[in-house]
């Protein structure tokens, strides 16, 4: 099986997906996290050529540490739009990875880049099974079933969870998936919300500090989601989850069935508790 995960910087598809795609690695499969833009702005103090390398080998690292491979394109970060050659990069990109599964945000959104990426996405759902749109890639015989990262976003509509995974055990490798991206996770971000006065200096401690600086907002899907939990696990193992991503099923593409799910996400339980 194979998945492919768009997110609009470096870290999107890590933060919001990672802990599934580890453990798709895990059971074999194969998975590609794509950042539409460069990330070349995403810092206070970086800029340009210089931070959009640094980014670029801080996903890699990410990438080998989930068992997982990393693709970032070179839209500036920020200015990113649904234009036609970017539909058409993302449906190569479908294509050539022979994608089962798509993931990516949704359209309403704070942040430009996620909006367009979404809608970059979305406008490829279709396009990926026709045989002369991209004539240099052999088209798909199946769409893909297309899937939106969570969010907390309420207008037009909030997010709908359809499908819940426990990634309590990918946990690990998520947090050292973000250890990995040192500018964003570090730097970046805590000078954003006012924190970064509080990061340690050395690695074990800023791993430590990154785990509780992160703890509530990576729980609260599992408090928020579980009524899709008991869907796929049962209430008494739902009850037990600590962590979990939340999925939406998008109206384009392949329509799954309850098996079909359960085929993509094989870590659910056969008999739910």
């Amino acid at each position: 099986m194979n998945a492919v995960c768009f997110g609009a910087h470096p870290d999107d598809a890590e933060v919001y997906a990672g802990g599934t795609c580890a453990k798709w690695a895990a059971a074999g499969h194969q998975v590609l996290l794509v950042s539409m833009t460069n990330g070349d702005i995403g810092h206070h103090e970086m800029a340009g050529g210089a931070l959009a390398r640094r980014r670029a080998t801080e996903a890699h690292v990410s990438a080998r540490r989930a068992g997982v491979s990393s693709l970032l394109l070179d839209y500036h970060d920020g200015e990113f739009e649904p234009t036609l050659a970017a539909r058409k990069r993302v449906v190569e990109i479908i294509r050539e990875f022979e994608a089962d599964i798509v993931l990516t945000h949704r359209p309403n959104d704070y942040h430009p880049d996620h909006r367009y990426t979404s809608i970059a996405v979305q406008d490829a759902a279709f396009m990926v099974t026709v045989p002369h749109f991209c004539p240099g890639v052999s088209a798909l015989t199946k769409n893909p079933v297309f899937l939106f990262l969570m969010d907390s976003f309420q207008k037009p509509t909030p997010f709908v969870p359809d499908i819940a995974v426990d990634v309590s055990d990918a946990m690990d490798v998520k947090w050292s998936m973000l250890d990995a991206m040192e500018s964003q996770m570090y730097e970046w971000l805590p000078w954003l919300d006012g924190s970064i006065d509080t990061v340690p200096e050395s690695p074990d401690e800023r791993r430590q500090w990154l785990e509780i600086a992160w703890e509530d907002f990576f729980r609260a899907p599992a408090k928020t989601g579980r009524a899709a939990l008991e869907r796929w696990y049962g209430k008494r193992t739902a009850a037990k989850v600590r962590y979990a991503e939340l999925f939406e099923i998008c109206e384009y593409g392949h329509q799954p069935s309850q098996e079909e799910i359960k085929r993509l996400f094989p870590f659910f339980p056969r008999r739910r508790s």
